[in-house]
């Protein structure tokens, strides 16, 4: 009986929260805010069918702790002032059916894109290096050692603000290029300073943000950190560093490390690397999660590519705690309920083949996107949408959410 799977066995955190099982809607970004890049309506009715799902956490969409800078447009930021009505209100939806509300909190550093026109800074001057959609993107400036004190206090004061408005707990984001990870990276911080140098020099606004947030929240406020288990991109960040990263944050008391990987430059996250790894078909990132699990006390996790049952219950038997489905969600919203119904049930996670790895990329995000706006307006999802249509809506939906957010 599929009921009776690991996956559907209750977790509890080293908070002593407990998740109802293991099953866990990682972060996907939506860009489907309301007017001052809050949670509205579109958001309420899609979250609503993950509530719904079966879940036992989930994760918000990546929010802003600075609304100056947005990792794009139609993109939610919570700062010490934002008014938490909405917020709340998201996270009553979330938990309406039993599952844990978890507000995953960032800060893009340098992955601004230039219509933007917001804040683009990063640990070190290095632009991003996309090729030819490099144009797309703000050229950063080298943050002062105040840029620095004032992004720690953005991430504990939205994290606080989250705690009062309800949620269970909050996922600091130092994955997938944005600013922790530009910290933690060495092809980024090239810093020669208390901040830049060693893996332990470059995880200290890291570490300074969890350890902030653990002291200002309460015992049971769940605190999760998304890494990268590497760059994917030669002499950066590397699974040695990630060991020392992780070993720190078990000191701490973290409650999960979802392990993730790559950035906007070498996607590795939807399968593809800069260094020539080979990533598996599904579950990515297992073999790091394998690899770490004997080395860390620290339940952790594990997203990318998931989409049937029996993947889904090897990472936890593997030694995962938690397993994280994205992209699969996107187009099955119930697929945890769907498994328990029909155990060999496939989701679909869409996938584009354009030889333009950078364009192919933006593409698959957009296909993604392009169910979470349907389900946002109440509308079915479709099962095998048009790459290149899905990343014209795409670019259509941007422009309107840039010319609002932006003026």
């Amino acid at each position: 009986m599929s009921s009776d799977s690991i996956l559907y066995s209750p977790y509890t955190l080293p908070c002593g929260i407990t998740a109802r099982n293991r099953l866990v809607k990682a972060a996907m970004e939506e860009n489907m805010s309301s007017l001052g890049n809050v949670p509205g309506e579109s958001l309420y009715s899609l979250y609503r069918y993950w509530a719904h799902g079966n879940l036992g956490m989930v994760i918000t969409g990546n929010v802003m702790v600075d609304k100056s800078a947005m990792t794009g447009p139609g993109g939610v930021a919570l700062e010490k002032d934002t008014d938490i009505a909405p917020f709340q209100k998201w996270a009553k939806i979330i938990k309406s059916n039993g599952a844990l509300a978890i507000m995953q909190i960032n800060h893009p550093g340098r992955q601004v894109f230039k219509a933007m026109k917001g804040k683009a800074i990063a640990p070190s001057a290095v632009p991003l290096d996309m090729g030819k959609h490099s144009k797309l993107f703000a050229q950063p400036r080298e943050m002062t050692c105040q840029d620095i004190h004032d992004v720690c206090k953005r991430f504990v004061q939205t994290a606080k603000q989250a705690e009062k408005a309800g949620f269970d707990g909050v996922e600091i984001h130092a994955a997938h290029g944005y600013l922790l990870t530009q910290f933690l990276s060495p092809l980024t911080n090239q810093r020669q300073d208390e901040w830049g140098g060693s893996i332990i020099n470059r995880a200290r606004l890291l570490i300074n943000i969890v350890s902030q947030v653990r002291a200002v929240c309460a015992k049971d406020f769940i605190v999760m950190v998304k890494l990268n288990s590497a760059d994917f991109q030669k002499n950066g960040f590397s699974f040695d560093d990630a060991c020392e990263v992780v070993n720190r944050l078990e000191a701490l008391g973290v409650d999960v490390v979802e392990l993730s990987g790559g950035s906007y430059e070498a996607p590795a996250m939807q399968g593809q690397t800069r260094d020539n790894t080979t990533l598996a078909r599904e579950a990515y990132f297992l073999e790091f999660a394998q690899a770490l699990v004997s080395k860390t006390e620290i339940p952790l996790m594990t997203t990318g590519g998931i989409k049937r049952a029996e993947v889904a219950e090897e990472v936890i038997e593997q030694g995962c705690a938690l397993v994280g489905l994205a992209s699969a969600l996107a187009i099955t919203p119930d697929l945890a309920k769907k498994w328990q119904q029909e155990w060999t049930y496939s989701g679909i996670i869409p996938h584009c083949a354009w030889k333009d790895k950078s364009l192919a990329s933006l593409a698959n995000m957009a296909m993604v996107r392009r169910q979470l706006r349907r389900l946002g307006n109440n509308l079915t999802t479709l099962r095998d949408p048009s790459p290149l249509w899905s990343l014209v809506l795409d670019m259509l939906h941007r422009k309107k959410m840039t010319k609002r957010d932006v003026g």
